[in-house]
């Protein structure tokens, strides 16, 4: 049985700022860099084959700071665009109040939030399960049939993309689940990568 978990990053500058993120590669916030050293500590004693994060910083910082402060060691390490934050397009940088003013809430609810509704230049959540599952049945589920555990820090998209198929989860279902930052979630797999236990370091 083998155990993967999953870690949003912690805040960064523009959750701070209240603006569309996607695929700007902004730091971690002060905040966002206590919220990823205490995840650190939650996952201390705990040992890892491998790790994997996103090409942002915010992920691969979050990253370094766990590892570090749980002393989980020098890990082998992948990081790959298919687990990027979903693409905001034209919205990235806007502050989500001001967009709100400009194009309405309920437009720019169903731009956050609707499984297929594409934000003008950018992915829905489906795009996103689209390139993060491919990714995770390749090269994160064949290690942890293989009985070894596995730590993924990423973003809150990529990772409601990964935890509507590991929760067996409909499309209305994943829109209601929110991902915390730095708040490590800890699934215990069978023999066939299945879900048996589901555990929130908070």
């Amino acid at each position: 049985m083998a155990k993967l978990v999953v870690v949003r990053h912690g805040q960064s500058v523009w959750n701070l700022e209240n603006r569309f993120t996607g695929w700007v590669d902004v730091e971690l916030s002060e905040n966002g860099v206590n919220e990823a050293q205490e995840a650190g500590k939650k996952l201390a004693g705990m040992s890892f084959a491998h790790l994997f994060t996103s090409e942002l910083k915010r992920a691969q910082e979050t990253a370094r700071l766990a590892l570090e402060s749980g002393q989980l060691g020098d890990l082998p390490t992948s990081s790959d665009k298919a687990l990027n934050e979903r693409h905001y397009g034209e919205l990235q940088g806007l502050n989500k109040d001001e967009t709100r003013k400009k194009y309405g809430d309920e437009q720019v609810l169903q731009w956050r939030r609707s499984y297929h509704t594409r934000p003008p230049g950018g992915e829905n959540l489906a795009d996103t399960v689209e390139r993060v599952l491919p990714y995770y049945e390749k090269n994160i589920e064949p290690l942890l049939k293989a009985g070894k555990d596995v730590l993924v820090v990423a973003h809150g998209n990529s990772l409601r993309a990964l935890v509507k198929h590991l929760e067996s989860l409909s499309e209305d279902e994943i829109l209601k689940v929110e991902i915390p930052t730095g708040t490590p979630i800890v699934y215990d797999l069978d023999d066939q990568g299945k879900v048996k236990e589901k555990v929130v370091l908070e």
